[in-house]
């Protein structure tokens, strides 16, 4: 089963790794962490980070269920340490909130011929801008 608008893909893409997990209603707000999460909101790049379990998703799924911000999510795992994987799903997470964004670098991506993350990753960078 493909993702709508989703060219070709050298595998079939997890569509739930583009789903923004669900707030659950027993979540323990952390205000001082939302409070620093929202800082971060006029930079260019925020790194959220703790072990495993510590609620990292929890916290920003919560920050985007209320902001008006058009966010993407991108759940990775081992298997996406692979270039031409981990791009394909990043061009696909971009394009849920930019449909006009990553046309051609998917198509770069996923052709056989090519096989290499590099032009298709300058693609994406010059569009985006």
């Amino acid at each position: 089963m493909s993702t709508p608008g989703i060219a070709a893909q050298p595998f079939t893409l997890l569509r739930t790794k583009l789903h923004i997990p669900q707030v659950r209603s027993d979540w323990v707000r952390r205000p001082r962490l939302e409070k620093r999460l929202d800082q971060g909101l006029d930079r260019k790049l925020t790194l959220v980070s703790a072990p495993a379990g510590f609620g990292k998703s929890s916290l920003v799924a919560s920050s985007l269920s209320e902001s008006e911000r058009h966010a993407t999510w991108l759940s990775l795992d081992e298997g996406d340490n692979d270039p031409v994987r981990f791009w394909t799903y990043v061009i696909a997470a971009i394009h849920a909130v930019e449909q006009d964004v990553g046309d051609e670098a998917r198509q770069i991506i996923a052709s056989p011929q090519l096989r290499r993350t590099d032009p298709a990753i300058i693609s994406l960078l010059n569009e985006i801008s």
